[in-house]
């Protein structure tokens, strides 16, 4: 696939990734490089969905490090258990937080986001980085949005 995605603008979020995967699955055909993958990832759920953040963290040396992303700038490092991103990475599952405000220990990168939605990024069984979406309303996310987004990051590979 070139480099164009076709976007919808239905309002069933189903719809939307229903449309948006087999792309994803496109970008991501015959390219080996992780960064390139991870960048076009994120470039593609931020342009269909026109959320505030969208990237990637990687662990790296006991921490959650910044990797690609669309959106202003992040947060560069974060610890096992701190915030929402952190706390995925601990539990090693999905977290949907319809109001970052009321998450004990928030990592508040921006004012600006008002729910998030973390995914853990799994190799062998470990926890090797997240997908962090936030959005400057509050409750964008739920199961549909775990759902997708956890098929889309299972195309991922590590």
């Amino acid at each position: 696939m070139a480099e164009d995605l076709k976007i919808i603008t239905s309002v069933d979020k189903a719809e939307q990734y229903t449309s948006l995967i087999p792309q994803i699955e496109a970008l991501l055909y015959g390219e080996p490089d992780l960064v390139a993958n991870l960048a076009n990832v994120a470039a593609a759920l931020k342009e269909q969905f026109k959320w505030f953040w969208v990237g990637f963290y990687l662990v790296k040396d006991g921490e959650l490090v910044l990797g690609p992303f669309q959106g202003p700038v992040a947060c560069t490092r974060i610890g096992k258990g701190k915030g929402v991103c952190g706390a995925a990475w601990e539990q090693a599952k999905t977290l949907v937080v319809p109001d970052v405000e009321e998450f004990p220990g928030h990592i508040a990168c921006s004012s600006l986001s008002r729910s998030e939605i973390v995914l853990p990024l799994f190799k062998d069984g470990e926890v090797v980085g997240v997908l962090d979406v936030d959005s400057s309303e509050l409750a964008e996310f739920d199961e549909t949005d775990a759902q997708y987004l956890g098929d889309i990051i299972k195309l991922i590979k590590f």
